[in-house]
């Protein structure tokens, strides 16, 4: 298999985080993973309402689709204050 490009730029020497800053990421790795699970809900809900209810699945498929820009959002939030915190670049 061949290697992924990675488009970043990683610190040169090791850093080191606060316990401020460890919070932080916690939470938002916290807030990160119940974003997550919440849109999971949503999709699990939604499939499940098209499989009893079939007529209703023109609403219930426009809410699937409304999730995965959720998805992208909330892994987006958490990748940039990651990368800030520990000084990682992309170009």
């Amino acid at each position: 298999m061949a290697p992924v490009k990675r488009n970043v730029k990683l610190p040169e020497n090791p850093i080191t985080l606060s316990v401020q800053q460890i919070d932080e990421l916690n939470r938002n790795l916290t807030r990160m993973r119940h974003d997550i699970k919440g849109h999971l809900t949503v999709v699990g809900l939604a499939a499940e309402l098209i499989s009893t209810k079939p007529e209703a699945a023109k609403e219930h498929i426009r809410t699937l689709l409304e999730q995965p820009p959720k998805f992208e959002l909330a892994l987006q939030t958490f990748t940039a204050a990651f990368e800030q915190a520990l000084g990682i670049t992309r170009f």
